[in-house]
């Protein structure tokens, strides 16, 4: 039996969100990003989307009090019930432990957690690759280099958090789409 209840784990440009919509197709359950959970609770006009869009409009990060909650309303959603892929949060050691004890409430305990394994020259390539298609000129690679010491500072020790629970698999996302798949697939099982 394959999991259903996960979260992919890596620095930006890995291809967690390609991934993720693969396994969207396979699994089908759907896929939960940060970014979405945040735009959704914003455009709902919850109190929590409330608390998001005033930071989002000054342009800070948005606290993870917000985040957590954004979360909580997301997944108590019916469609998470029998499962999710988790992409782009938890980024911090306090959301992960914050998304233990929400996902225990829930009944729906993570059962796996996918790091997704790149070296940083690869990553800037496909992000500046990617910023060059999509016509984005923020993503330069200063930016992308900063962007990918803010991850390894914090999200990248959550691979340890998630490891001490027996829940992590590395997978090697260099290759084609297809390969990567098959080394995520083969991390479900």
């Amino acid at each position: 039996m394959s999991a259903t209840r996960l979260l992919l784990l890596g620095p930006p440009g890995a291809g967690k969100g390609t991934q993720a919509q693969l396994l969207v197709e396979r699994l089908g359950v759907p896929q939960i990003s940060t970014g979405d959970m945040l735009r959704a609770a914003v455009a709902a006009g919850s109190e929590v989307g409330k608390l998001a869009q005033g930071s989002m409009d000054r342009g800070e990060l948005v606290p993870d009090e917000v985040v957590i909650g954004v979360a909580r309303e997301r997944l108590g959603q019916p469609d998470a019930k029998d499962g999710f892929i988790l992409d782009g949060f938890p980024r911090t050691r306090a959301q992960a432990e914050a998304l233990d004890e929400l996902l225990a409430q829930l009944g729906t305990p993570l059962e796996r957690c996918v790091s997704l394994v790149v070296d940083d020259d690869e990553v800037v390539g496909r992000l500046i690759k990617r910023a060059e298609i999509e016509g984005r000129a923020d993503d330069n690679e200063e930016t992308i280099r900063n962007r990918m010491r803010v991850y390894r500072e914090q999200t990248e020790p959550l691979a340890a958090y998630y490891g001490e629970r027996s829940l992590l698999r590395d997978v090697e996302a260099k290759g084609s789409i297809e390969d990567v798949a098959g080394r995520v697939r083969g991390a479900l099982a």
